[in-house]
């Protein structure tokens, strides 16, 4: 198994990996339209008329409690999970099409890399699937800016935790997406690795949407924030207008719990 994978990477970094990835003429049109969208799981409802919009360039953070419904709508965004009511589209296209999935890099909430292979067959693997131009230079990029040299022929099952984690980071950005759809993406990193990944995202020319109960992480990321409750939209601002909250003697963190309890 082993054998043809790394045959079938070498043909792809071979040949150079010219693949063009598919230009939209709707590229004008935004990352993320998500209109009155609702999922639920039997009698439990997750997602209830959910509406977002996010322009190219915008980096959002999707705050809320245990169970509000985060992780649901990124996935539904990501096209691996259909909702049952609500109109969803990447850059005009349906999740689940090809085109939009070539725009998207996704980072689900507890992420697994190919357990039988290397830190770097993992990133050569899913680059060239991902059809990554010039892939041997994008996968020495990554394993340098993320610091992932010292353990580039180690498997994941002697990774720490945050290796691991910086791993699945770099396996969702390794096509260079332009909407980055991210759980929880700091999850198991210490303060200089989160430091990293801050510059690093802050390099990138994306959009993103990342699902967080982390304030602090939200105001390095991000410029824009959406509230969820319960699958409801409770609050959609700037950043700037919950600092501006922050003022009047309150915390960020009290204002925030606050509009989550003040739900009707």
């Amino acid at each position: 198994m082993q054998y043809f994978l790394k045959v079938f990477i070498l043909i792809m970094i071979n040949k150079g990996m010219e693949f063009t990835k598919a230009e939209f003429p709707f590229q004008a049109q935004m990352p993320l339209s998500f209109r009155n969208v609702s999922k639920s799981y039997g009698k439990n409802v997750a997602v209830k008329g959910l509406n977002i919009e996010i322009k190219n360039g915008e980096k959002v953070a999707l705050l809320g409690e245990n169970g509000a419904g985060k992780s649901t709508t990124l996935k539904i965004i990501s096209g691996l999970m259909r909702p049952d009511a609500g109109y969803v589209r990447i850059y005009g296209q349906l999740p689940s099409s090809l085109s939009a999935k070539q725009h998207i890099g996704y980072l689900p909430e507890d992420p697994s890399p190919y357990l039988n292979l290397s830190v770097r067959e993992n990133l050569e693997y899913i680059g060239a699937i991902r059809q990554t131009r010039n892939l041997e230079t994008r996968v020495d990029d990554l394993i340098y800016h993320l610091q992932l040299k010292n353990y580039e022929k180690q498997k994941p099952l002697s990774l720490s935790r945050g290796n691991k984690q910086k791993l699945c980071l770099a396996l969702s950005i390794i096509h260079e997406p332009s909407f980055c759809v991210m759980d929880e993406p700091l999850n198991y990193l210490d303060i200089p690795t989160q430091e990293i990944i801050f510059q690093y995202f802050e390099s990138m020319n994306s959009s993103f949407i990342i699902s967080t109960h982390i304030l602090s992480i939200a105001r390095r990321l991000t410029e824009r924030i959406i509230i969820i409750s319960s699958g409801t939209k409770i609050w959609d601002g700037k950043l700037a207008e919950l600092e501006e909250m922050e003022r009047t003697g309150k915390s960020m963190e009290n204002v925030v719990s606050e509009l989550m309890k003040n739900v009707p």
